[in-house]
């Protein structure tokens, strides 16, 4: 049986080899309740048989919209391997202990920024938000800093996971899995 998560780990291990920055960002793309699109640049930080794992302020445009409706699309992008790889699926809240265990390794200024941060909301200079950032400092003055109640994960679980592999003339290799009541399917499709 066809495996796309094997397929992955030994695409993503490659490019962990040759990209030289950020071989983990994806273009995570979102919609509004009413289908009005917008995508952004994040880190993977997770990945396994169950999904494709990044944090965030779940208040941010991306949680927002996500809360709103949870149909996701990742795209992944290795410029030095001629590679991408297409996530469609749907996002799923990780649990508490999986947010929790991400957010204390996290170094302790973006803990700290992750306080701070109305993200994606207006800030009217950067002088407000270091003087916010200074204020979290002094309430959490050691290693110790709770997770905010609104910074969490979501694991984009996939129906759909395409692998598309640059080749001369444009004559592309895409290989398709597609997620069945029996496990994986594999086909190809038409550069």
């Amino acid at each position: 049986m066809p495996d796309p998560f094997a397929h992955f780990a030994t695409w993503f291990t490659e490019a962990e080899a040759s990209e030289p920055n950020d071989p983990n960002a994806m273009t995570v793309a979102t919609s509004t309740a009413t289908g009005v699109p917008s995508a952004r640049t994040v880190l993977l930080k997770d990945y396994d048989s169950r999904g494709f794992v990044f944090y965030t302020n779940k208040q941010s445009r991306k949680g927002s919209e996500l809360i709103a409706n949870r149909h996701a699309a990742l795209l992944f992008y290795w410029k030095t391997l001629h590679r991408q790889v297409r996530v469609e699926g749907v996002a799923e809240d990780v649990t508490e202990a999986e947010a929790d265990a991400y957010f204390s390794s996290r170094a302790r200024v973006s803990r700290l920024g992750a306080w701070a941060s109305q993200q994606s909301r207006p800030l009217p200079d950067r002088a407000e938000l270091e003087r916010r950032v200074a204020e979290v400092d002094a309430r959490y003055p050691g290693e110790e800093i709770p997770r905010p109640p609104y910074w969490s994960g979501f694991r984009v679980i996939p129906d759909r996971i395409e692998f598309w592999q640059d080749m001369p003339y444009r004559l592309h290799d895409r290989t398709i899995y597609t997620c069945t009541d029996g496990g994986w399917v594999t086909s190809k499709l038409y550069p």
